[in-house]
């Protein structure tokens, strides 16, 4: 299999300059801080077309993140309640689960990003992933995320976390694995009707 993705990044689309902003801002800090890791991988795959679903653009996302060494998820309440989203968010635990079988994972491929918080609590699958970063004080007037002291911990966090799995999905993937094979799963259920749903403990 081929490395070509730091990151699939993963979001519900938004119409508006702040959840546009943010998805922007916080993409170009991971491929600043991601670059120097890397081979000649690109550091992240954003899909900037996903107008709904369709076999061409299933199989467009599946080889993607196939292809990338994790997913950054970028939370709002909106995410959970898209079923695209909550597609993509299952693709990658079985992603992990099949990577699970050919070496030791250092941890969770998923890294939540909250970008706003839900009113009620955040559901499980955030919560339990291993990692989340929370990034719901970001807001119109905040400065360049890659250069903002505020929140460059946290980027770095995210940009380690990634590095780390690079190395291990470089030594131990098998050869000639084939992305082609892999596919979005069917929609899962609605999050907060499904809690049981969620990364096992790491």
């Amino acid at each position: 299999m081929t490395i070509r993705h730091g990151c699939f990044f993963s979001y519900a689309r938004g119409r508006h300059a702040l959840m546009n902003k943010f998805k922007e801002q916080l993409a170009e800090a991971i491929r600043c801080y991601l670059e120097p890791h890397f081979d000649n991988e690109d550091e992240l795959f954003m899909d900037t077309e996903q107008l709904g679903g369709g076999d061409d653009l299933d199989r467009k996302i599946a080889r993607a993140m196939c292809e990338s060494v994790s997913m950054i998820l970028i939370y709002t309440p909106k995410y959970e309640a898209h079923s695209y989203t909550r597609r993509e968010f299952a693709a990658m635990q079985m992603l992990e689960v099949q990577r699970g079988r050919w070496y030791a994972l250092p941890s969770h491929l998923i890294i939540p990003v909250i970008m706003t918080r839900h009113p009620l609590k955040l559901p499980d699958q955030i919560t339990k992933s291993g990692l989340y970063v929370d990034f719901s004080r970001y807001t119109m007037a905040t400065p360049d995320l890659k250069s903002n002291p505020d929140f460059l911990p946290d980027i770095e966090k995210i940009v380690k976390r990634i590095a780390i799995q690079y190395q291990y999905q470089k030594m131990y993937t098998p050869a000639g694995h084939d992305c082609n094979q892999f596919m979005l799963p069917d929609v899962p259920p609605v999050w907060r009707d499904s809690p049981d749903l969620y990364f096992p403990p790491k």
